[in-house]
């Protein structure tokens, strides 16, 4: 069996959302090492991470600050 990975380069979408765990709104910081350790594991494998991370939870329901808003 051929353990290498499949993909050399991979783009990780992750949103806002997904990192606001239990909370209703922000990052809660758990989520946060609980998704590194796991693109921590997938580098150690050799594959090459692009990540792209959503901000609609802090900036798409009002709690961006004020300079931000458009």
């Amino acid at each position: 069996m051929n353990d290498a990975p499949k993909y050399k380069r991979v783009l990780f979408k992750l949103s806002g959302e997904a990192l606001m765990g239990e909370m209703g709104f922000g990052i809660d910081p758990n989520v946060v090492l609980t998704v590194a350790d796991e693109v921590a594991e997938v580098h150690a494998l050799g594959v090459e991470l692009g990540i792209v991370i959503g901000g609609g939870n802090i900036f798409g329901n009002g709690h961006a600050p004020i300079a931000t808003r458009k």
